[in-house]
């Protein structure tokens, strides 16, 4: 019994914090936005591009943020892939990129990734491209 009361009263504090009442903003709302960049895709699948012949693939973000959004730093993870980007401030609302060019030298399947920091977000946000070249006849 004495259990049954102690359950009870914890459960009848634990649901006071809900029944309060809501925090009063004189009417104005203010949006909260998780993530501040917002990426097209973070993964791109290219198929199939012949040997030798340099792809660019393109990354493209909006800037959900209230603030200008400065990309710091873009490093592939080879020196197979050059890359490129927006180095000029992204206003709220615009939208910015990053490319990638894959020299595509070698035969086979592959994954490569680009690795994008800004400062708009403590975590740096690694994109992800990937294929097949196909070697000459």
């Amino acid at each position: 019994m004495k259990a049954i009361k102690i359950s009870m009263l914890a459960l009848t504090l634990g649901l006071m914090s809900f029944t309060g009442n809501p925090v009063q903003n004189n009417g104005t709302v203010k949006e909260v936005t998780v993530g501040g960049i917002v990426w097209k895709s973070e993964s791109i699948d290219v198929g199939e591009i012949p040997q030798g012949t340099p792809k660019t693939i393109e990354f493209e973000f909006k800037n959900n943020t209230d603030k200008d959004v400065l990309i710091t730093n873009v490093k592939p993870t080879c020196g197979c892939t050059a890359a490129d980007y927006t180095k000029t401030a992204i206003a709220p609302g615009k939208t910015g990129y990053v490319k990638a060019t894959y020299n595509a030298a070698s035969a086979g399947v592959f994954t490569k990734t680009v690795t994008v920091t800004t400062n708009a977000e403590e975590t740096p946000k690694t994109l992800k491209f990937n294929g097949t070249v196909i070697a000459k006849a």
